[in-house]
């Protein structure tokens, strides 16, 4: 099934304190079936905006958001969600927090059973399958996460800052974990983040946005291998000029 998203002039308009904030104006954007594409931006320039209208969570002003040959609508089983804040369930274990989405859709159980295992299994977690939350890891719990929303089979992962709340060494081994279990799971992903180096080290193309109300600044295509050294010059030259831009677009008029 194609994975492509397709945003075609999409126009975002919030009313705040009798006023109305165009948050985002005349943006198109296509992404590609099997890419993993991260959105930069100023803060407030709408990148999590982006993503709930891909999400179904929010509807455009205008313009229209498809993922493969459906134009979106609202939420669906297509489309799976990873948050900063992990979303967990504290009173259940880890089995059952990746079990939830199934149970949701009536999965048969001997059915859940099996894929709660391999999900388990594609994340690391297979050991701690009955651990509770609190016992886990900031980084663990991010895990969970991801093995539920991968469990549904979506064909679209999108991302919210899902590393933003960890250290960043854990931030770091959880990049590269992504990209290893991404590569066997092979979904579209849409990757947000504030982090211009986490950006160029996962991605196959950068998004950069304007200031609100957002319009596409830059596209950037990333054409290296995994995994890509964060120390060489062409990483390092190419998070400058990233910065730069961004640096740009952050002054305040």
């Amino acid at each position: 099934m194609s994975r492509d998203i397709q945003l075609k002039n999409l126009k975002m308009v919030f009313k705040a304190d009798n006023r109305e904030v165009v948050a985002i104006e005349d943006l198109s954007l296509d992404i590609k079936n099997g890419e993993l594409v991260s959105i930069l931006g100023p803060s407030g320039s709408g990148k999590t905006t982006i993503l709930r209208m891909i999400a179904g969570l929010l509807e455009p002003t205008s313009g229209s958001v498809k993922v493969g040959d459906k134009t979106v609508s609202g939420p669906g089983p297509d489309r799976g969600m990873v948050f900063q804040d992990f979303a967990l369930f504290p009173w259940r274990s880890v089995r059952k927090n990746v079990e939830f989405g199934l149970e949701v859709a009536k999965i048969p159980k001997e059915e859940r059973i099996k894929r709660v295992d391999e999900a388990l299994e594609l994340v690391g977690l297979t050991k701690f399958a009955d651990a509770r939350t609190h016992e886990l890891s900031g980084g663990m719990k991010q895990r969970v996460g991801i093995a539920r929303a991968l469990i549904t089979n979506p064909d679209v992962l999108l991302m919210d800052e899902p590393f933003g709340a960890l250290d960043a060494q854990t931030r770091n081994i959880m990049q590269v974990a992504l990209l290893k279990i991404l590569d066997k799971a092979d979904q579209t992903i849409v990757f947000v983040t504030h982090s211009v180096d986490e950006a160029v080290f996962i991605s196959d193309r950068i998004i950069m946005l304007t200031k609100r109300p957002a319009r596409i600044k830059e596209i950037i295509d990333i054409t290296w291998p995994h995994p890509r050294d964060r120390a060489s010059p062409e990483f390092t030259a190419l998070r400058k000029r990233i910065l730069s831009e961004l640096e740009k677009e952050n002054v305040m008029e």
